[in-house]
């Protein structure tokens, strides 16, 4: 009998637009662990803040963040678009990024750090889905993974480049922080032109939220 081999068929990749949105989450959360490794000397040394100061603007900032969280992967079901959701929220975190920079006030960097965490905020739940969207049910894990990890390489980044930065720009921590805006404006540039919205799937496919959805929770809930 011949012998006959049985070529596999290689399934399906993550697509370039889950490793865009890697990319984006890589460049911008690079930018703003940079200026949380900063904030807190560039407030006390800079802007002559006090502990409670620079405790208050970080509390509310976290808690800004936590609270718009809950909120915000209702919110693009509403749009029933992702994209739109998602570039403004990375665009209001580019945004916040100069203000710190030319804060001569410590007002100006609470503004700054609440309109960055809002941007935090937002953009997570309907990043995901979009993810979730874009991606074949077979390599999603893959897909989110890949996200998650590029980020972490973002956040492990963005220290390294503050310490190095102090040392090439002798302490200057207002130039130090004028650097984070170029990696958060290309998050944006990458996510608005590397990204495509997927076709939008019937209105009955889509999944309704409803508190009649919450009693298939356990007891607790």
């Amino acid at each position: 009998m011949p012998n006959r081999t049985h070529t596999p068929t290689p399934g399906p990749r993550v697509p370039a637009a889950a490793w865009a949105l890697g990319v984006v989450s890589l460049l911008m959360d690079m930018s703003s662990e940079l200026v949380h490794s900063l904030l807190p000397l560039f407030l006390v040394t800079v802007l002559g803040a006090s502990a409670t100061a620079l405790g208050v603007i970080e509390g509310v900032a976290e808690a800004t963040a936590m609270i718009v969280k809950v909120f915000s992967g209702t919110i693009s079901d509403a749009f029933r678009r992702r994209k739109p959701l998602v570039v403004a929220s990375y665009g209001l975190a580019a945004v916040a990024k100069p203000l710190f920079a030319l804060a001569t006030k410590v007002p100006t960097v609470f503004a700054a750090r609440f309109l960055d965490r809002i941007g935090k905020g937002v953009r997570g739940a309907p990043r995901d889905a979009f993810i979730q969207d874009l991606t074949p049910a077979q390599v999603r894990g893959a897909a989110f993974g890949l996200r998650q990890s590029l980020d972490t390489v973002g956040a492990v980044a963005g220290p390294l480049l503050a310490a190095l930065l102090l040392l090439v720009l002798s302490d200057n921590l207002r130039l130090a922080l004028w650097v984070a805006v170029i990696p958060a404006v290309a998050s944006v540039l990458v996510l608005v032109f590397g990204v495509r919205e997927p076709p939008e799937p019937p209105a009955n496919s889509r999944t309704r939220f409803s508190l009649g959805a919450l009693r298939i929770l356990p007891g607790a809930f």
